[in-house]
This record gives structure tokens, C-alpha cells and sequence, in this order.
């Protein structure tokens, strides 16, 4: 099997240089690189140039489109049998494409999502925010670990199709709001065999921080309810989950000032999650600081999240 790598990049060659030396160190070398250069102003051109005696990879530059749409070039200008989109921050374990392609055999797979993980080196708020993301005690377990794989939807910074699922139905068709999200659904309905494959993990260096991994949940939560706009039945109780978290937060600083109802019960339980989310990250990582950096990037993408949600449900609603 040939994939076809596509990585849109907005201005940022030094991340891009990671993940094409990552690519450099594959043990499957049956794929080609294709970047999308969207508009950047600090371009990455040069770190191209760099690998093109060693990888097989093309640099396209564009007007700025947005990341759905960039990707959607990159797929035009592929030539593999099946494309695999990255975002320019992920590092790949030497063995993914050869993990992927055997995955994709054994599975029959049109189309496919992978996880991420935090890398040894990873700074300590990378690996909390990593926690933040991927914890059944936070979103994480909307969107990571499924003991169902078919139930899950892909996510853009690593997933991929196959040509045939591309010229069937396109690509995304819309620049960065919810994109992979509703390309995955759309895939689901068409019927073609969508999976998650845990083997072909990424592992996701965000340069976040604290108050852009805020708006970038933020930006999750409303995302969610602009895939609604093609899918009614993408907003499930279990999106809810985060703006009842948040509701529940408030109570208690309501409960503090003015009712003191019920308040020890709710903090009790709010300690109780506090010690879960502290303990379980302290043992993934095996340090206490990343365990306590973790409670504090949980309550940021959980209250960023449910604050996303309930302010675009709003706005669907004000526009009937």
C-alpha cells in the first residue's frame, strides 16, 4: 500500500522540521509528503528543501483557506492509495505506517482515526494538557479510548482515508470548525468502514498555553454544535457533560457567597474528581507536579469546552 502524507502548515517551519524527521525514521517507506503551505507569512519552504534528498515530498504554497480546505488541496495533488492527514505538531513513533498498514488490511478499513499520547521529553504542562485531552475523566472520554473502535470519530490531527472514500464523497467542507468530525460522520452514513486504530498513534506536541489550550477548548465546544448544522444527531448527553460540569462549578461559588445549600455534598464531590484526576495522572506520568498541572489544564478544557458548547447552542438558537 502507498500513502500519501498530507500536512497543512500555518507558520510554523519548527514543528514541521519534527515531524518530518519523524517521518525520515519510518520502517515502512512506501509513502510520499505532500505540505500545504496556507498562507503562511514565516514559511517553511527552506525545511522542505532540506529533506527532498531523502523523503519523497512536494511543498505546495497557498492563500490562506483555513486548514479543512488546505488539506483538501493537499488530496488533490496525492497519488497514494490512501491519504494520511497530520497537523504539523505531531511526532510519529517509528513504526506508524507500519502499525497503520497492517491495521488497514486486517480491519478492511475505508477510512481511519488515531490517538494521541505525550512523548517522555514533553515538557510537564505538555503532558498535563496531554492528560486534559485524552483523560475519561475530561472530554478524553468522548474522544479517546472506545472499547467499540468503530464507534469513534476521527480527529484532523491524525486520521486518513482512502482514495476511494475521497472520490466518493470529497473532502472537508469546512475550513477549521468541527471538520474532521463531520467528515468522519459523513463517512459513517456513507458506509464505508471508519475505526479507530489504537496502534497508529501520534504523539501531539502542543505549544499551548494555559490560556490558548482555554480558547482552543472554547473553540472545541462550539465546533461541536456547528457540525450540528449537517448532522442533528451529532450533539449527544454525553457533549453535554462538560457545561454541567461548569454549571456545577458555579453552583459552588454561588453556594460560597450567598446560599451555603448543599455545598458540603458539592465539595466533596468536586474533591473527589480533583483527587481521581491527581492521582490517575500522577501514575501516567510519574510525577506529582504533572498530576497537579493536570487538575489545573482538566478545569480549563472542561469549563473552556461546556462554555464553547452552551454559547454556540445559544447563537443556534437566537438564529432559529
Amino acid at each position: 500500500m502507498f500513502f500519501s502524507c498530507i500536512i497543512p502548515v500555518y507558520n510554523r517551519p519548527g514543528e514541521l522540521q519534527e515531524l518530518l524527521r519523524s517521518l525520515l525514521a519510518q520502517t515502512y517507506a512506501q509513502f510520499e509528503v505532500i505540505v500545504v503551505e496556507d498562507g503562511s507569512t514565516l514559511r517553511c519552504d527552506e525545511v522542505v528543501t532540506s529533506f527532498s534528498q531523502d523523503l519523497s515530498i512536494r511543498y505546495f504554497y497557498q492563500e490562506n483557506t483555513g486548514q479543512g480546505f488546505a488539506r483538501n488541496f493537499g488530496m488533490q495533488q496525492a497519488k497514494g492509495d490512501f491519504f494520511v492527514i497530520l497537523d504539523s505538531d505531531v511526532i510519529l513513533p517509528s513504526s506508524y505506517f507500519e502499525a497503520l498498514e497492517k491495521a488497514i488490511a486486517a480491519q478492511s478499513l475505508d477510512a481511519f482515526g488515531g490517538p494521541d499520547a505525550a512523548a517522555s521529553d514533553f515538557s510537564p504542562l505538555q503532558k498535563a494538557m496531554d492528560f486534559a485531552m485524552t483523560s475519561f475523566w475530561t472530554t478524553g472520554g468522548i474522544r479517546g479510548k472506545l472499547k467499540n473502535p468503530a464507534a469513534y470519530q476521527a480527529r484532523g490531527f491524525n486520521m486518513g482515508v482512502s482514495r476511494a472514500v475521497f472520490d466518493r464523497l470529497g473532502g472537508f467542507v469546512d475550513p477549521n470548525r468541527g471538520e474532521d468530525i463531520e467528515w468522519s460522520l459523513r463517512i459513517k452514513k456513507a458506509g464505508f468502514r471508519l475505526e479507530l486504530v489504537s496502534e497508529a498513534f501520534v504523539y501531539h506536541k502542543r505549544k499551548n498555553t494555559l490560556w490558548s489550550f482555554a480558547k482552543q477548548a472554547f473553540s472545541f465546544g462550539r465546533n461541536r454544535v456547528n457540525v450540528s448544522r449537517f448532522h442533528p444527531e451529532a450533539i449527544k448527553l454525553v457533549h453535554a457533560l462538560p457545561s454541567l460540569f461548569l454549571l456545577f462549578l458555579i453552583s459552588i461559588g454561588v453556594n460560597l457567597i450567598f446560599l451555603k445549600f448543599m455545598l458540603i455534598p458539592q465539595l466533596l464531590i468536586f474533591w473527589a474528581w480533583a483527587i481521581l484526576v491527581i492521582n490517575q495522572a500522577y501514575w501516567k506520568y510519574r510525577s506529582l507536579l504533572v498530576g497537579h498541572l493536570a487538575l489545573l489544564t482538566s478545569l480549563v478544557q472542561l469549563c473552556g469546552y461546556g462554555s464553547g458548547l452552551l454559547v454556540e447552542l445559544a447563537v443556534k438558537l437566537r438564529k432559529g
